[in-house]
């Protein structure tokens, strides 16, 4: 799954952010270091993945710096 198509969704009142790749549900992530860390366990390395990329990680309602 070298190249996923990721949707981070809005902060939900509880908490966290559910994110979903290809369409299947990976976790729930309250920061930047659980995304990424979501995103190494479906192959992708952290360090090459710039979460500002639009072609990678749709965000939705607030960007990588919105969690609560």
């Amino acid at each position: 799954m070298a190249h996923a198509r990721i949707v981070v969704y809005p902060p939900s009142p509880t908490g966290g952010r559910r994110v979903r790749a290809d369409g299947e549900a990976i976790g729930i992530a309250h920061s930047e270091r659980d995304l990424l860390e979501f995103l190494r366990r479906i192959g992708l390395d952290p360090g090459d993945v710039d979460l500002d990329d639009t072609h990678l990680i749709e965000w939705l309602g607030g960007g990588p710096d919105v969690w609560l």
